[in-house]
């Protein structure tokens, strides 16, 4: 009898990696399970709402009934260091970094991919809803069939030579059709909520993080116009696009007198600490050019330009526009004006289902 294929999964306490395990052993591969446990001493002082002892017991748990040999890897303190720390960095300068991407681009694939090749596995898998398609120039990124819950975007640090050896089990599913999986084989999961917020914390109070490592900063708040109608706690723990207002805690000794009652969202940060706030439908909320920082394609043999669509958050609207390259940079031009382009966040630009390039959104105007 020929000896199976290996196959390292990476694995969650969640449905959607189980039933990945499942589909790959009824395809004939060996799967062996890798779980990164961000919390292993139990007293992480970063603020989270995933508690890690329960995923590993649950993922112990789905190895067992499948018969999966589970690697599990501490990485605690290289979560802090190289995906939380720079994060930090970032909201300093003012941006609005994307730690889900980073963790996939320096820790999740990277330690399975080493993994793998320890133990002789041909391919590392996920339980990502997304696929991937050999053409003819090579190995292509493709959106999951279930556009609802499509995750292409966190992937787009993943280039041709990673996804030679990358299987994605569920990408050709819903997310109904994998509950349904799960429940006749009989995982305890099979319902289980699926996770959010951010890679490894879960759903957390973002601005109350950001206030546990960077002291406030007071700046003014202005309108379209530069008229100062508040104060700001600081420009970092702002996003473009975001909604501001008393009930969020966004102001601090609010200039009455200049303010109109309207619904105001972040236009801009400028030097100086300043935050610029307008009403919706204002000019100054719209972005028609980005800078692309890092800017890389997905397969260097399938260099697309044209009729390309843009993505600037997880399963946000498609957006029209041109790539175009100017003194050695990177651009793209939407169609029209886009409101919450956020400097730090990652964009992937897109030709029809497939992934082509992305880069990090950096300078916009």
């Amino acid at each position: 009898m020929a000896e199976k294929i290996k196959v390292v999964l990476g694995m969650s306490g969640g449905v959607d990696s189980s039933v990945a395990a499942h589909l790959l052993q009824k395809q004939g591969y060996e799967v062996r399970g890798f779980f990164m446990n961000a919390n292993v001493s139990g007293k992480s002082r970063l603020m989270m709402s995933i508690s890690w002892s329960e995923e590993e017991k649950m993922v112990r748990k789905i190895c067992e009934i499948l018969g999966i040999q589970l690697h599990v890897v501490d990485c605690e303190k290289g979560y802090a260091e190289h995906v939380i720390g720079p994060m930090f960095e970032d909201y300093k300068k003012g941006l609005t970094p994307n730690p889900d991407t980073l963790c996939n681009k320096i820790g999740k694939f990277p330690k399975m991919w080493k993994y793998a090749q320890e133990i002789g596995a041909k391919y590392v898998a996920t339980g990502h809803y997304t696929r991937v398609r050999k053409g003819r120039k090579g190995y292509e990124l493709l959106m999951g069939k279930d556009k609802s819950k499509d995750q292409s975007y966190f992937l787009v640090d993943l280039q041709e030579k990673d996804l030679k050896h990358i299987l994605f089990p569920i990408g050709e599913m819903t997310k109904t059709e994998v509950r349904e999986i799960a429940r006749k084989r009989g995982f305890p999961n099979w319902d289980k909520r699926g996770s959010r917020g951010i890679c490894y914390l879960g759903k957390i109070d973002m601005k109350k993080f950001l206030r546990e490592r960077i002291p406030e900063k007071v700046g003014k708040v202005v309108d379209s116009n530069g008229k100062v109608i508040g104060h700001h706690p600081g420009v970092m723990y702002f996003t473009i696009g975001e909604k501001v207002g008393d009930a969020k805690g966004a102001w601090i000794d609010r200039a009455r007198e200049k303010w109109s009652g309207e619904k105001l969202y972040v236009a801009a940060k400028l030097k100086g600490n300043k935050l610029v706030v307008a009403p919706s439908g204002d000019k100054s909320l719209l972005t028609k050019r980005v800078l692309l920082k890092g800017f890389h394609w997905i397969n260097e043999k399938d260099k697309e330009t044209k009729g390309l669509k843009a993505r600037i958050r997880h399963l946000g609207k498609l957006y029209a526009g041109k790539l175009q390259k100017k003194n050695g940079k990177w651009f793209f031009v939407f169609q029209r004006g886009v409101e919450g382009v956020a400097p730090g966040q990652m964009i992937a630009l897109y030709k029809g289902e497939k992934m082509v390039c992305a880069g990090e959104i950096r300078a916009y105007n």
